[in-house]
């Protein structure tokens, strides 16, 4: 099957109402969201404190934290479904506060529920999201096809969206969110409850997006989802920025090249962790295993043998943004 650029389904005329009012396109590399001391506050509960970003034309940005970081109220505030309650947030040159229609017309929202019309085939899944722009008929049929195309549907396009699999469900929704030529493309744990498969695929449809123009926004709790997809990211913590940058720019600031893990057994791994703390720049003692950071692991693991400790198991490996994310969020669970 012969790919369909999404940059065929973009060259179509952007067809706006008559009721939105016209938005200058954004220049290349442009700053399309910029937010400054942004506040969220619900009543004396403040989720959002006091941030900074900005986000670039082209790029895929990332919003990383646990729960209740407050990661979903900023990407709420960015997406113009919620108010800031201080601070200042400009999404594609406009104020949300006052120009909310005009900015949500060139968004596209991927949610993390998918919410179709399950009784309704494939196809009139789009055409009926298409309709929310008033675009002409025939012209949603013409970006409808060749998204079906993008996203590897086209053969299912007379098929009730009740009988996809969940990947392909995934994949409808994204398709349904570009049907308006969107510039900033927000998308909410994008690949939550995929098989492997399903989530690669989806990845390297983003990575396509991503690389014919369109801004992407992500919020995600799978780190190597974050390390494949985000050009940058910033790390919430309690409503806090607590880190910000490039994956890679990230794991060099917080974390070692490499990370050794050991296994004791379940009798205890603290005085394991006294007689190896001088081999690692930092060890962490986890209730099944110690985690050495260190640049050489397998130079760390000799040195462990050289002492005459006998691990169960040993395991080198890279650091990566998990151990970032963790030491800088904890390892406590939030529900």
């Amino acid at each position: 099957m012969s790919h369909v650029s999404t940059r065929d389904v973009r060259r179509e005329c952007r067809s706006m109402t008559d009721s939105v009012a016209p938005v200058p396109e954004a220049p290349e590399r442009a700053t399309l969201v910029v937010g400054r001391g942004l506040v969220k506050r619900f009543g004396d509960f403040t989720a959002v404190d006091g941030v900074d970003f900005e986000i670039h034309a082209g790029e895929s940005f990332g919003f990383l934290g646990p729960n209740g970081a407050g990661k979903t109220s900023t990407m709420k505030m960015v997406s113009c479904i919620s108010p800031p309650t201080e601070g200042e947030l400009l999404v594609l040159g406009l104020d949300p506060r006052t120009h909310g229609p005009q900015i949500r017309a060139r968004l596209g929202l991927v949610p993390q529920e998918d919410a179709l019309e399950l009784e309704l085939t494939v196809m009139d899944n789009l055409i009926m999201y298409g309709r929310y722009f008033d675009l002409p008929r025939a012209e949603i049929k013409r970006r409808a096809l060749s998204l079906l195309e993008f996203t590897q549907l086209s053969e299912r396009a007379n098929d009730k969206a009740d009988n996809l699999s969940g990947g392909m469900k995934r994949r409808l929704t994204i398709a349904r969110s570009l049907i308006s030529e969107p510039d900033v493309l927000i998308l909410d744990e994008p690949t939550t409850g995929l098989d492997p498969q399903a989530r690669h695929l989806v990845w390297e449809r983003l990575y396509r997006l991503k690389s014919e123009g369109v801004t992407l926004i992500i919020t995600t709790h799978y780190m190597d989802e974050a390390e494949q997809l985000c050009d940058r990211l910033v790390v919430m913590d309690r409503g806090k920025i607590v880190a910000h940058g490039a994956p890679r720019e990230l794991i060099a600031q917080h974390s070692t090249r490499e990370v050794l893990e050991l296994r004791f057994g379940l009798d205890g791994h603290g005085p394991h962790a006294e007689k190896v703390a001088d081999l690692a720049e930092r060890v962490e003692e986890l209730p099944d295993r110690l985690l050495l950071y260190v640049s050489d692991g397998d130079e760390a693991l000799a040195a462990v043998h050289a002492r005459g400790l006998a691990p169960e198991s040993a395991l080198v490996r890279r650091s990566t943004l998990e151990d970032v994310f963790l030491r800088l969020t904890g390892r406590t669970l939030v529900d």
